[in-house]
């Protein structure tokens, strides 16, 4: 699900990197109000986990890969505007040391992985667990919002793709969701694991956010 440099047209880029810069700019905001010693170590845990989750990587189509995402994990324990920031760290870090996406690229990847799979997929599960209630709610929103994050990533991924002329949307699009659709299973699984754990050990650490 990264995206390598010179992948991306110049007006989607651009775009990309401006939405980012915005939210990561909104984030820093409420790390200032509300970061606090709980959350600091919560952060490299959950930086760790998303780096380790990254690691695994399937290649896809127009020098794309599938990955596990962790963005969903995050925001549960941070909340989605910390896990936005997190990721953002995750992907800069991978970015600059490791060339695992490209710099151009760079507000393209933060807004497919970290705003759309952190903050959208927050907002999933805080929606199913607000209609589901007690450990049923909670693992079942896991599972589902973990899912939904992996999927519409990649598929923002192939639309950004299509939009710049590198690879046809009915092209693109199928390749990236059906196999992230898979990946979206193992990250369910995997996310909802995790979460249980906390659940049954620190349950103060998943209050929701409503902001």
């Amino acid at each position: 699900m990264h995206i390598p440099d010179g992948f991306l047209g110049a007006k989607t880029w651009v775009s990309t990197a401006v939405v980012s810069t915005g939210a990561l700019g909104y984030a820093v905001k409420r790390a200032n109000e509300k970061l606090g010693e709980k959350q600091v170590p919560l952060m490299g845990v959950a930086a760790a986990f998303i780096f380790a989750a990254q690691m695994l990587n399937f290649p896809v189509v127009g020098g794309t890969s599938g990955h596990f995402l962790g963005a969903v994990f995050a925001a549960i324990l941070l909340g989605p505007w910390m896990s936005c920031l997190t990721m953002a760290m995750v992907l800069v870090a991978q970015c600059l040391i490791f060339q695992d996406g490209g710099l151009t690229a760079l507000g393209a990847n933060i807004f497919n992985m970290g705003i759309i799979g952190g903050i959208l997929g927050y907002y999933i599960y805080f929606g199913l667990k607000y209609l589901i209630k007690g450990e049923v709610g909670t693992f079942t929103a896991t599972f589902v919002a973990a899912w939904a994050s992996v999927v519409l990533a990649s598929a923002a991924c192939a639309i950004e793709l299509a939009i710049s002329g590198t690879s046809p949307l009915y092209v693109a699009l199928p390749a990236m969701v059906s196999i992230h659709a898979l990946i979206g299973i193992g990250e369910g699984l995997i996310t909802t694991v995790a979460i249980a754990l906390v659940h049954k050990t620190r349950p103060d650490l998943l209050a929701l956010e409503k902001v």
